[in-house]
């Protein structure tokens, strides 16, 4: 994860705006949306709300990090890894 924002951090602002900064963004909703379900089960998972392109980065940072501390098994960290890599992948950085 720290790779993927440190790429998104380097990214020029064309690359952001081609689909970067959209992708970190829908992967941060998705990480944190997750961790919300574990700690409140039964809640409304809230949207993480879009801080604009050049705070991608740090809301996936944010979003994973919250999430590793709510994790309670191999299984949810291997997912969790997996959405990452694939969403730096469909990033393009």
């Amino acid at each position: 994860m720290d790779h993927f924002a440190d790429r998104l951090r380097a990214a020029s602002q064309s690359r952001l705006q081609r689909g970067a900064a959209t992708e970190a963004l829908a992967l941060a909703r998705e990480l944190a949306r997750r961790a919300q379900l574990i700690e409140e089960p039964g809640a409304l998972p809230r949207e993480m709300p879009d801080a604009g392109m050049f705070a991608a980065a740090d809301q996936i940072t944010v979003a994973v990090h919250d999430l590793a501390l709510v994790l309670t098994d191999e299984g949810q960290v291997e997912e969790a890894l997996e959405l990452v890599a694939q969403a730096q992948k469909r990033a393009g950085v």
